[in-house]
C-alpha cells in the first residue's frame, strides 16, 4: 500500500501519540522528534508542511525506525 500525503502536523501527532516520540526542538519549519528504545536514541525530522510528499514521509519513517505498514495501521 502507498503512503498518503499528510500534513506535517498530522504526522507529528501520530508519531507522538502512537509511537512514543517527543518533540524536542524546532528549526525553521522542521520539528525534531526523539525517543529512546533500550537506551538507544532514535531521532527523526518532520517538515511542518501543509502536504508532505510520500517519499519524504518514507524517509521520516525510516529515520524513526518505524515500519510503513504499522504506520498505515495507525491512520485507520
Amino acid at each position: 500500500m502507498r503512503l498518503p500525503k499528510l500534513s506535517g502536523a498530522k504526522i507529528i501527532k501520530i508519531l507522538v501519540g502512537d509511537f512514543g516520540f517527543v518533540a524536542v526542538r524546532q528549526k525553521g519549519s522542521h520539528v525534531i522528534l526523539r525517543k529512546f528504545i533500550n537506551g538507544r536514541k532514535i531521532v527523526t525530522v518532520v517538515p511542518l508542511h501543509k502536504e508532505v510528499k510520500p517519499g519524504t514521509l518514507f524517509g521520516v519513517l525510516e529515520l524513526g525506525k518505524i515500519d510503513k505498514e504499522e504506520f498505515l495501521q495507525k491512520l485507520k
